[in-house]
């Protein structure tokens, strides 16, 4: 394709700036790409590994959020961040301020997820393949 997206970027408006940089940066593990700052604003750009785009209908993520959580709980976006471990995950989300919707579960695809709530109210899975 002449034109195929090179990149896919996810972009978090948030209240507190600091308390949200702190915690991705924490659940990433990964260094900052960019990042500005003037009297206008503040930004920072962390790499995030491979991206996907994932689309599921109603139903599916109704059904994701059951066995992730047990109940209906995501809105029209969901993080999903692939990590190695996914427990060591959900700790690492706690200490910089994430809340524990649901402890690490065997899904039925054979992956193991936890859910976390962000700083900013983003719902985040945290997945394991193959463990």
């Amino acid at each position: 394709m002449d034109n195929a997206v090179h990149e896919l970027r996810l972009v978090i408006t948030t209240q507190d700036y600091e308390r949200s940089k702190a915690f991705y940066q924490a659940l990433l593990g990964t260094k900052a790409v960019n990042a500005w700052e003037s009297p206008e604003g503040r930004v920072i750009i962390l790499e995030a590994g491979r991206a996907t785009l994932e689309l599921v209908d109603e139903r599916q993520a109704g059904r994701i959020d059951q066995i992730e959580v047990g109940r209906r709980v995501s809105g029209d976006l969901r993080l999903a961040l692939g990590m190695p471990d996914s427990k060591t995950g959900a700790t690492t989300a706690q200490q910089v301020g994430g809340v524990l919707t649901h402890p690490v579960t065997r899904t039925p695809w054979n992956s193991l997820n936890a859910r976390v709530l962000s700083p900013d109210g983003l719902q985040i899975t945290l997945f394991a393949e193959n463990e």
